[in-house]
């Protein structure tokens, strides 16, 4: 079910802020203008995105892509941003050059965020890594060495490389059968280090679109088998596209539900490929929202997203993940893109309800 909403475009700046839980910034108060954002919920990460589980299943998608201006870190750089629809409040992240202050939206606190300030590896208190081949027939082998930290920057770089498969055999499935891999990338996620139940969830990324590139942000829930433990993709693009996806589970195991939307990555502005976006998500006890730069891209209700034991898998922790796949069944051929590809992460925020 669609709803329509408000929106309000509300300026942001890149901030220097700790990344670590227990050093929360400075938060003040959201503004009044009214917004909308986007909302996620859940999944599992042993099992597959889009629809595919670890051995490739078949493959839906979610995402979403808009225009922020580009830039990060330090001073001055801005960006859109949306607010909580699920709070009906307004406000998104702000603050003045220089200053270590975020905004909440209205009626919400941060509750974790990374900034993404201290160089080198990702923080070890917040992400553990994807390793190898894991899911939809995906080209790249998932490693460490592809993601770091630099300029304020959480920076995944998919590169074209070729690495022997250690787990070849000559038979079996997609993961058996090749020899080598001819890509390599990196998968971060979220799961027994930091989840969280409904919120108000922000991403400022800018992300690569060439052809072959499959970027995403995506929730998965703590509990149950993939779908049934629900899977939300805020932010994914493929093949010229941006999506919105919400996914639960179906009588037959491994088979989703949908709720999708495809919005055309040329229809959010000009150059916007070059630019860095706001991704949002607001989810809570009724309905999940997806936007991007402030622009709903698809609203679900829990309610009509339920698992065929009538079940909810919306009404649990979810946690996040963050990775650059190459090719696969939805990424397309890379064969003719040129290599090294960036996804550029400025940061990570969720904010929950006081």
């Amino acid at each position: 079910m669609r709803h329509s909403f408000t929106f309000a475009v509300v300026y942001w700046c890149a901030l220097s802020c700790g990344s670590e839980p227990s050093s929360l910034p400075a938060v003040a108060g959201a503004s009044s203008m009214g917004g909308s954002a986007a909302l996620g919920g859940a999944g599992d990460a042993a099992a597959a995105h889009n629809g595919g589980a670890l051995n490739g299943g078949a493959s839906a998608a979610g995402a979403a892509n808009g225009g922020a201006a580009p830039g990060s870190g330090g001073a001055g750089s801005s960006g859109a941003g949306s607010s909580g629809a699920g709070a009906g409040s307004g406000g998104a992240s702000a603050g003045a050059a220089g200053s270590d202050v975020i905004t909440a939206p209205a009626g919400y606190k941060l509750v974790w965020h990374d900034e993404f300030d201290v160089d080198g590896a990702p923080s070890a208190a917040n992400y553990n890594f994807e390793h190898g081949f894991q899911r939809n027939e995906e080209a790249q082998w998932y490693q460490d060495a592809n993601s770091s930290v630099k300029g304020g920057l959480l920076v995944i770089e998919a590169r074209k490389e070729t690495l022997p498969n250690p787990n070849y055999t000559g038979s079996g499935d997609w993961k058996t059968t090749r020899k080598t891999a001819e890509y390599t990338s990196s998968s971060l996620t979220t799961s027994g280090k930091q989840s969280f139940q409904y919120g108000h969830f922000e991403m400022r990324a800018r992300i690569p679109t060439e052809a072959g590139m499959w970027p995403a942000w995506w929730t998965l829930g703590v509990k149950g088998q993939w779908p049934s433990n629900g899977e939300i993709d805020i932010m994914e693009y493929y093949k010229g596209n941006v999506l919105a996806n919400v996914a639960c589970g179906t009588a037959t195991a491994w088979q989703a539900q949908w709720d999708s939307t495809a919005t055309p990555l040329a229809s959010l502005g000009a150059n916007c490929a070059a630019q860095f976006h706001v991704w949002t998500m607001d989810w809570d006890e009724q309905s999940i929202v997806l936007s991007v730069d402030g622009k709903a891209l698809n609203t679900s209700t829990l309610s009509s997203m339920l698992n065929s034991d009538g079940t909810s898998p919306f009404k649990q922790k979810a946690y996040l993940l963050v990775n650059l796949a190459v090719g696969g069944q939805n990424g397309g051929d890379p064969a003719g893109t040129t290599f090294p590809k960036r996804y550029e992460v400025d940061y990570l925020r969720v904010f929950q309800k006081q």
